[in-house]
């Protein structure tokens, strides 16, 4: 059994200092590969350092959407100089999130930060990772408009079932992390039911939401497992199915095997 978790962040520091350990520990659970996702540059280089530092490690390098500012020409050279590094696959976390910015100005310059990080990885050839909370409707007409050539990704896909495939006409993967695990969740265990087996990712977003029967504690890769069981019992599948589908599915879009 071999899973991918295309989504953690072991640069926050709550991990960081753990490194070893759980990285030692995903591997142990059949975590062959974790993707450490950037929110702004220094994140993204810290990224970076963990994919040299571990084989079993890949960078993704940009600025998420709750840390905007003014100087976007400056943060976002910084970004696309770092994916020269060989082991960067793809450009995030970028998006919107009008959950914690609320503001008309605030929602603005989140989109032109996503616009540009998408004109970024066209650029460079490599996938988008893309955050959404509180904005799935603008989202999806920015990608309308902006499309990644290079495919990408709905991290924690928090959408309705019925846009499901709107972002995947646009060439995007759809990923489910802990909450298809929580009890009363209801809308992501939809969405896996109507998510294409071909078009499906795991991720874990730890140190955040761990999957259910952790939920509240501190999330990492080693739990990842617990995704692909919830999402086999809710398609009636076996995990085995599940693992190789969402592990072939992450190294076609991020070329993994090919580093």
């Amino acid at each position: 059994m071999e899973l991918i978790d295309t989504h953690c962040h072991l640069n926050d520091e709550r991990l960081y200092a753990q490194a070893d350990e759980i990285v030692a520990r995903a591997i142990a659970a059949g975590v062959s590969k974790m993707h450490v996702v950037g929110y702004d540059e220094q994140s993204s280089r810290v990224a970076i350092e963990l994919a040299d530092r571990f084989n079993e490690v890949f960078a993704i390098v940009g600025i998420h959407p709750t840390e905007v500012s003014e100087n976007i020409d400056a943060r976002l050279r910084v970004i696309e100089e770092l994916t020269q590094h060989p082991k960067v696959v793809a450009i995030g976390e970028t998006g919107l999130d009008f959950y914690w910015h609320k503001e008309a100005w605030q929602h603005e310059l989140q989109t032109r930060y996503l616009i540009a990080q998408i004109d970024i990885a066209n650029r460079r050839g490599l996938p988008i990772v893309v955050h959404s909370r509180d904005a799935i409707g603008v989202t999806l007409e920015i990608l309308r408009h902006h499309v990644p050539k290079y495919q990408g990704v709905m991290h924690c896909y928090s959408g309705s079932t019925e846009l499901v495939p709107d972002f995947i006409k646009l060439g995007l993967y759809i990923s489910l992390a802990g909450p298809v695990t929580f009890v009363n969740a209801k809308v992501p265990k939809q969405v896996a039911l109507v998510v294409p087996d071909d078009k499906l990712l795991i991720e874990t977003d730890s140190p955040y939401l761990a999957p259910h029967p952790h939920r509240g504690r501190q999330n990492e890769p080693s739990m990842l497992p617990l995704v692909a069981k919830a999402i086999a019992e809710i398609k009636n599948v076996t995990i085995e199915s599940v693992c190789e589908s969402t592990t072939a599915n992450a190294i076609k879009l991020f070329h993994v095997k090919h580093i």
